[in-house]
């Protein structure tokens, strides 16, 4: 085979991002000369579904240019704090306030909302619904993102929000191969790992991927964990496992759809194999879309790697084919190959009865732990807010470009006609910071304080120690565990988010509305 037709085969192997809300020569390159077939958008992309809707034809078009195969444009659009595309779009609600809420129905209906609204503006492949079981409390990445703490309840309205995926024609993703729930680390900053037995691993991790790929999901996402029961090499993670992603995922559980990595930029793989090696050994594993969301340069260098090496032999052309048909098998659902059918102006969007029932929702996930009173309006309010600053994969800081809402109270207990002060800072919870924060509530006669998976950072921890129980109220801004953490203040409200839409009914709750 001759290299450029090598490269055109093995580009539509990989999936890349880059950092702009235009075509940049960053994209440009990467469509034009590696043939790359994916692109994934995150916050940094969006400003509009308008502006979202004319990037993708744009990045279609310049492939078309190149490549009569279309191209996979995924994003995480999983709901609550995991929405890339924020405005303009209707709020979904995160996955566990589905459960909170008790409407498998509604999921469906709000997911198939969802994913039509990323149809219109030129989104075909959705990397959700997230079937990782939310076992342990402890896990700092998934949380809320999962739909439930058992297989069942995941299995129900991870199901549901699949139907409802699918039946708004994008493909679906489900993640995280083999299960990403009973780690104590994120994957993005290190290796994780599930150290349970086979059995063990039937009964709690698997089943959601298994009712999945009976439903037929399109793709499934691998996790960056470490799984001994099913790979005896040790430190090596799923994604690049084949026993986990070939003799387990392909052989055992029948899976013939695409298998596509997590980003290989995450330190769990850039800090150990590194982003180049991992491309190549998700791929000999039985990956058939390698993701790379960043650096251009380890995107340039990841696909070289693999051109050589089926140049040498090291990967073998049978399983560069078998990636490539089953890539390529995948891009003859509708919205990918008939793009040039999507609206130049998404139409459609935020319809009001959307909006309404996301609302409904988002209202009857709104958790009261214990006893509550609600604030005494004729007295002045401190507000202290935990906010995300940091970039993450997962819960994106909110950047100026999009010029969206602050993840705070402030504006609705303004609105409210509420006597209201805010102290904000990280959730990091640096020292400086946390003594600050108790400054500035000193002698405030209600405190409402936010908290950011508070019982995981312990600079929180120490801020709500030493807050006056008496005259705080605690909104937990996502995990909803935090709320064990005073157990004597005079409301405890959890939302599963910190999104507007999600603190709307803590603030009518807190104002007795």
């Amino acid at each position: 085979m001759m290299n450029q037709e090598l490269r055109k085969k093995i580009g539509q192997l990989f999936m890349v991002g880059f950092d702009a809300l235009e075509v940049n020569p960053h994209i440009t390159r990467q469509i034009q000369e590696q043939k790359v077939g994916g692109i994934i958008l995150f916050r940094r992309n969006v400003q509009s579904p308008e502006q979202v809707a004319a990037l993708c034809r744009n990045l279609q078009e310049i492939n078309a240019a190149v490549s009569d195969i279309p191209l996979l444009i995924s994003i995480d659009q999983e709901g609550g704090m995991v929405m890339r595309v924020e405005q303009g779009v209707t709020p979904i609600p995160a996955a566990m306030a589905f459960q909170a809420a008790g409407s498998v129905q509604e999921c469906e209906q709000l997911s198939r909302i969802s994913g039509d609204e990323m149809r219109q503006i030129g989104i075909n492949m959705i990397l959700a619904p997230v079937l990782d079981v939310n076992n342990n409390p402890l896990n700092p990445v998934i949380g809320v993102r999962a739909y439930g703490e058992d297989p069942d309840t995941v299995i129900k309205y991870g199901m549901a929000a699949m139907r409802g995926l699918q039946s708004a024609g994008v493909i679906t993703t489900a993640k995280h191969f083999p299960g990403h729930g009973d780690t104590s680390t994120d994957s993005h900053y290190s290796m994780s790992l599930v150290p349970h037995g086979r059995e063990r691993l039937d009964a709690m991790e698997l089943p959601p991927f298994n009712a999945a790929i009976a439903q037929g999901v399109h793709a499934i996402m691998t996790a960056h964990v470490v799984f001994p029961a099913i790979e005896s090499e040790p430190d090596l993670p799923a994604t690049l496992s084949k026993a986990v992603l070939t003799d387990l995922l392909r052989g055992e559980l029948k899976f013939n759809g695409v298998i596509i990595s997590d980003c290989l930029e995450m330190a769990a793989i850039s800090d150990g194999v590194g982003v180049t090696q991992g491309a190549l050994a998700t791929l000999q594993a039985g990956a058939d879309i390698a993701l790379i969301s960043h650096l251009e340069a380890r995107q340039q260098v990841a696909i070289d790697a693999v051109v050589e090496a089926a140049l040498s032999g090291t990967i073998s052309m049978e399983r560069i084919d078998d990636a490539y048909q089953r890539v390529q098998q995948l891009k003859q659902i509708t919205a990918v190959s008939e793009w040039r059918n999507a609206p130049i102006k998404p139409v459609g969007l935020m319809q009001p009865e959307a909006l309404a029932l996301a609302k409904k929702v988002q209202k009857a996930a709104l958790r009261v732990q214990g006893d509550f009173r609600p604030l005494n309006l004729q007295l002045p309010v401190t507000l202290i807010t935990l906010e995300v600053r940091l970039r993450s994969e997962v819960d994106e800081a909110v950047v100026a470009r999009n010029k969206e809402a602050r993840s705070s109270m402030l504006p609705a207990l303004l609105e409210a006609g509420v006597n209201v002060r805010e102290f904000a800072l990280s959730s990091e919870a640096k020292d400086a910071d946390v003594a600050a924060a108790i400054a500035f509530a000193e002698g405030a006669q209600q405190i409402v304080l936010q908290t950011y998976n508070a019982m995981l950072v312990l600079g929180q921890q120490q801020l709500l120690a030493a807050l006056p129980h008496d005259k705080m109220w605690l909104v937990a801004g996502r995990l909803p565990y935090d709320l064990d953490l005073a157990p004597n203040a005079q409301g405890r409200l959890a939302a599963y988010g910190c999104r507007p839409a999600a603190l709307t009914p803590v603030v009518e709750k807190l104002i007795g509305a």
